[in-house]
């Protein structure tokens, strides 16, 4: 796809970064009851604390493995020891989505793998520093309020909204990563990805 071209809005790019931030809390478990307007204050409230975070580096060990695609995942984070696994199976049909569905202007080439690194970086900075505390606090939920004392409470998702808007900050995506999770999980579930623009057949 040529470079100055806008990306195709398919029917799931119509739907905007905050949106599926919404979408993916109210999917998480404890949501399924919670009135929209409180998700989608905690979608807003989370990716904007992700977007402003400044640019962490990953401290984990990094590997890279098949067996993305059975798992559903582009990439994880696990904390003993503290490793990111990238599944290259799942970053090559993202690529490859990427380029059928006309969306490379939002999604450079070799941004998606960039994006899951920094998405897991996230991961570990919030595991490992202050910055989980100062998420609590920037969403703004109580645990438990007694008097004028207040006890920030864990909002489940939050954090990966979060790291999703600051993969789409560093790394300078036009959209949020969470669109493309969204157009994997199409894939998964059999939803045909549109053919490829035109354009996009041409080498860039």
């Amino acid at each position: 796809m040529s470079a100055s071209r806008a990306p195709v809005t398919d029917g799931l790019a119509a739907t905007d970064d905050i949106g599926w931030a919404v979408r993916l809390l109210a999917a998480t478990p404890t949501h399924e009851h919670r009135d929209p307007e409180l998700l989608r204050r905690w979608a807003r409230a989370a990716d904007a604390f992700g977007a402003a975070l400044a640019p962490v580096g990953c401290e984990a060990r990094v590997v890279e493995r098949d067996g993305g695609l059975e798992l559903g995942l582009l990439a994880r984070y696990t904390s003993r020891p503290p490793t990111v696994e990238l599944f290259t199976d799942t970053l090559a049909l993202a690529e490859r989505v990427v380029d059928a569905r006309g969306w490379r202007n939002w999604y450079p080439p070799g941004s998606v793998r960039a994006a899951a690194l920094a998405h897991e970086a996230v991961h570990v900075h919030l595991h490992h520093g202050p910055a989980k505390a100062a998420l609590k606090h920037a969403l703004g939920h109580s645990a438990l309020r007694l008097g004028r004392l207040r006890v920030p409470g864990h909002v489940a998702g939050a954090e990966e909204v979060a790291a999703h808007a600051y993969a789409r900050t560093v790394c300078g995506l036009g959209r949020s990563p969470l669109l493309l999770t969204a157009a994997l999980a199409a894939e998964a579930e059999g939803t045909p990805t549109p053919p490829p623009a035109r354009d996009a057949r041409r080498e860039n």
